[in-house]
């Protein structure tokens, strides 16, 4: 049976947005720390055609794992749809 995964962009209309700046970025990524619990959620993700936002939580998700000692797996991976890249990280327990 595949894991569901409950994508955070999907609740925010801004989910799907490309920021202009870094520090748009650096705001956004920061206002998800709770959506991913610190990383002690798991089976949560984050879908973003922002290649800023997914550089920026692969640096961010790690570090918070070590902040709050979360046992989970950080995934990433991209996808074309409809001919964009979607870039994509989501947490799993560590199995």
């Amino acid at each position: 049976m595949p894991l569901e995964i409950h994508w955070i962009n999907e609740d925010y209309k801004e989910g799907g947005r490309v920021f202009d700046s870094e520090w748009e970025v650096d705001e956004w990524v920061d206002s998800l720390y709770s959506d991913f619990g610190g990383c002690l959620r798991t089976n949560v993700g984050y879908a973003t055609p922002d290649e800023k936002v997914f550089l920026r939580l692969s640096k961010e998700l790690p570090r918070w794992a070590e902040y709050t000692h979360a046992l989970s797996e950080i995934h990433r991976d991209t996808q074309i749809v409809d001919g964009r890249t979607i870039y994509r990280m989501w947490i799993t327990a560590r199995a």
